[in-house]
């Protein structure tokens, strides 16, 4: 974390392949040049960009559920005497905190958790995530069904 990050202009293709990997992330570079109407080799071309520019990540999404890790939150953190992005930096080293976001309001940071059941989470909350320095208060917010989850952000228009 640390570094701000500036967001880069998609153009349209650009954009298209990100929608057309969204829906497919196995999907050939033939097909996809098919699709947007280049070479292959200028479509391999964008990707590798696309990914290497960390404009985007193929990756695989599994249900939490599915993997053995039935109980899913997200915590509200106060920080009080620190500065909140090295919080943040601690809590993205905890392998069960999937999630990490700075934020105005009622809380400085918003981290999900996930983990195998309440046992778990009451481990990976009170001996990993409060232990923080600079960690002032936490609140719960425990999931019960998740309703939507969605990775579409690509298909948004400039």
């Amino acid at each position: 974390m640390g570094d701000e990050t500036r967001a880069r202009a998609l153009d349209n293709t650009d954009r298209s392949l990100i929608d057309l990997l969204q829906k497919d992330g196995r999907a050939s570079f033939t097909a996809l040049a098919k699709a947007v109407g280049l070479s292959e080799g200028a479509v391999r071309q964008r990707v590798q960009r696309l990914l290497r520019d960390d404009l985007m990540q193929i990756v695989a999404v599994t249900d939490p559920a599915n993997v053995d890790l039935t109980r899913q939150a997200m915590v509200g953190i106060n920080v009080d005497g620190v500065d909140p992005r090295d919080v943040a930096d601690k809590l993205s080293e905890l392998p069960n905190v999937h999630y990490v976001v700075l934020c105005a309001g009622r809380y400085d940071l918003l981290a999900e958790l996930v983990c195998r059941d309440d046992d778990h989470m009451l481990e990976v909350l009170g001996e990993e995530v409060r232990k923080i320095p600079g960690v002032s208060g936490t609140e719960l917010f425990v999931y019960l069904k998740l309703a939507k989850q969605n990775y579409s952000w690509g298909r948004l228009t400039a």
